[in-house]
């Protein structure tokens, strides 16, 4: 869960908690849960700004720990989706000898 709220609020750091929520098909409150997690360890920080709706909102930027933090999260991430290419890539080969 830290890997897709990490790598969506480099690209968004607008994004809501709501909006967290409905994409990662997870309740509020598993979200508002991970965001204070994230927080606490210090990977991002919030900051108020005014959305064009004239409520309160949050920006959530990655701190240059979570910016790191997010750089092994990726790396791992994408040493195990090679992993499952070569196993899955290697029983293809053996079904269709």
């Amino acid at each position: 869960m830290d890997f897709h709220i990490l790598r969506q609020l480099a690209r968004q750091p607008h994004t809501t908690q709501r909006e967290f929520a409905k994409m990662l098909c997870v309740s509020l409150g598993r979200i508002n849960y991970c965001m204070n997690a994230l927080l606490d360890k210090g990977w991002i920080k919030a900051q108020n700004f005014q959305r064009s709706d004239k409520k309160l909102a949050y920006a959530y930027l990655l701190t240059p720990e979570g910016i790191d933090t997010k750089a092994r999260i990726t790396a791992r991430f994408l040493k195990r989706k090679r992993a499952e290419y070569d196993a899955l890539k290697a029983e293809l080969e053996q079904l269709t000898a």
